[in-house]
C-alpha cells in the first residue's frame, strides 16, 4: 500500500478506517451492502465471485470479509476455507437465503463468524460487522501496535497485514527471516496487536546460553535443583503466563528441550526441573530462526511434531535488500536517535543516502550494525568537507579533538585519506 493510498482511507481521527470486503453475484445486494457500510464510514470492496474476492484480498487485505453462502464456481464455504488457509484469523460473516440456515450453520461450525438472512436487516448487519471487528482486535487499531516498524514497503505492509490478522487469535506464529529483518520486533508488534497487549511479553534467545541454563530459564527450578540453588525459579513461561513468550533461534534448541517445549505446548503445563508436579500456564508462543527448519529436520536436528505445533502461521520477514525503498526512512530514523542521545542534529547528503540505498546489507536492520555504517558515512562527509582537518570537523560535530579522534578510530578513518592532494 504507498502513502497516498493510506491517507485516503483514514477517517477523522487519524485512525485507519476498517476494510470491509463484500462478495454476492448478486449486484443489486452488493450495491446496497456496499453502500450501507460505505455509510457507517467503513473502506469497502464489493466482487462478485469468490475467485474475485481472493485476487481482492493479496491486494486489499480485508480485517473483513461477508460473503453470500450460495455462488457458482466456488461458493461460500469454499472461500471460507481458502481465506482460512490463507489468513488465518480473519473473520468472516456469511449470507444466506432462509432455505440454506443449516449449510450457514455448518459453515459457522467450520470457522465463520457468524451469518446473516437474506433480505439482510441493516441494524443486524452493523451490530454484526462492529462485533466481528471488535474481536478481531480492529477496535484497537490505530497503529500504534506495530510503530516500531518503519516501512514504506508494499512487502513488509503485506507482513504487518498478515500479522494484524493473526493478532487477534492465539494461534501461534513462526517468524523466519536473515538475522536482522526485525523478527523480534514483529513479535512485539503482534503481541500489542493482540487481546494479551496488558500482559507480559517475554524473549529469550536459545542459543544464547547452555542447555541447563535455557531448560532453567525456560520452565524454572526447585530449590536446590540446579547448581545447587538456594532458592525456587519460576522460569520465563511462568513469568509470561496470560502473555506472549518468544523463543528467538528456536532452531539452535536442544533436542532434550525440544521434546521438553512439546509437553508444554500439548498440556499447557510447565513441570519445572526437580519437581514432578505440573504449573498449568497460558502463554502464546512465537518463535522465530534465521535457520531452515525443514533442513534441520531432514538432518534429525529438529523434531517434526514441534515443527507443526510451532508453525501454525508461518510469517517470512523480506530481507532488506528486498525493501530498499525504506532505507531513506530507515536512514531518517537512525538519525533522528542518534541526535536525540547524543544532543546533536545529523545531516546527511544525497549522495550518502545514494549509496546506502545500494549497498550491500548482510546484517539487514539489525541497530548497532545501521548505527555504525551512518556514524561512518556522517564522518566520511565532515572529513571530506574540511578536506581532512581534524580540528575543523571536531568543530562542525561538536565534539572535542579527543573524543572526534576515539570516533574516527572506532570506524576506522583516517584524516590522511581525505587531504587534498
Amino acid at each position: 500500500m504507498n502513502l497516498t493510498n493510506k491517507e485516503s482511507i483514514l477517517n477523522q481521527t487519524g485512525k485507519r478506517k476498517a476494510r470491509i470486503l463484500v462478495v454476492d453475484d448478486d449486484p443489486g445486494l452488493l450495491r446496497l451492502l456496499t453502500i450501507r457500510l460505505r455509510a457507517e464510514s467503513y473502506d469497502v470492496e464489493a466482487v462478485e465471485s469468490a475467485a474475485q474476492a481472493l485476487a481482492a484480498s493479496s491486494r486489499f487485505r480485508p480485517d473483513l470479509v461477508i460473503t453470500d453462502l450460495r455462488m457458482d464456481q466456488m461458493d461460500g464455504i469454499g472461500l471460507l476455507k481458502e481465506l482460512q488457509n490463507r489468513w488465518p484469523g480473519l473473520k468472516v460473516i456469511m449470507l444466506t437465503a432462509h432455505g440454506t440456515i443449516p449449510d450457514a450453520v455448518q459453515a459457522t461450525q467450520m470457522g465463520a463468524f457468524g451469518f446473516l438472512t437474506k433480505p439482510v436487516d441493516k441494524q443486524e448487519l452493523l451490530d454484526q460487522v462492529q462485533k466481528a471487528l471488535r474481536i478481531s482486535g480492529f477496535g484497537a487499531s490505530d497503529e500504534d501496535w506495530r510503530a516500531e516498524i518503519i516501512t514504506r514497503s508494499a512487502a513488509m505492509e503485506e507482513k504487518l497485514a498478515q500479522a494484524h490478522m493473526v493478532a487477534g487469535t492465539d494461534a501461534r506464529v513462526l517468524i523466519t527471516g536473515e538475522s536482522g529483518t526485525g523478527k523480534e520486533l514483529l513479535a512485539r508488534a503482534i503481541h500489542r496487536g493482540s487481546p494479551r497487549r496488558n500482559k507480559p511479553f517475554v524473549a529469550i534467545n536459545c542459543s544464547a546460553m547452555a542447555e541447563n541454563l535455557l531448560e532453567s530459564e525456560l520452565f524454572g527450578h526447585e530449590k536446590g535443583s540446579f547448581t545447587g540453588a538456594t532458592r525456587a525459579h519460576r522460569g520465563l513461561f511462568a513469568a509470561a503466563d496470560g502473555g506472549t513468550l518468544m523463543l528467538d533461534e528456536i532452531g539452535d534448541m536442544p533436542m532434550r528441550l525440544q521434546v521438553k517445549l512439546l509437553r508444554v505446548l500439548q498440556e499447557n503445563v510447565i513441570r519445572p526441573v526437580g519437581s514432578t508436579d505440573g504449573i498449568p500456564v497460558n502463554v502464546r508462543v512465537i518463535s522465530a530462526t534465521h535457520r531452515d527448519l525443514q533442513q534441520l529436520m531432514s538432518a534429525g536436528q529438529f523434531r517434526e511434531d514441534l515443527y507443526y505445533r510451532l508453525n501454525v502461521v508461518h510469517i517470512e520477514m523480506p530481507s532488506l535488500n528486498r525493501r530498499r525503498e525504506d532505507i531513506p526512512l530507515l536512514v531518517a530514523h537512525f538519525l533522528a536517535q542518534i541526535a536525540r542521545e547524543s544532543g546533536v542534529r545529523k545531516i546527511y547528503a544525497p549522495e550518502a543516502v545514494e549509496l546506502l540505498a545500494t549497498a550491500d546489507w548482510p546484517g539487514n536492520i539489525r541497530f548497532d550494525e545501521a548505527r555504525d555504517e551512518f556514524t561512518r558515512s556522517y564522518l566520511s562527509q565532515i572529513l571530506q568537507i574540511t578536506g581532512g582537518n581534524v580540528s575543523q570537523a571536531a568543530r562542525l560535530a561538536r565534539r572535542n579533538r579527543t573524543d572526534f579522534y576515539k570516533l574516527l578510530a572506532r570506524h576506522q578513518l583516517t584524516p590522511e585519506e581525505f587531504k587534498q592532494r
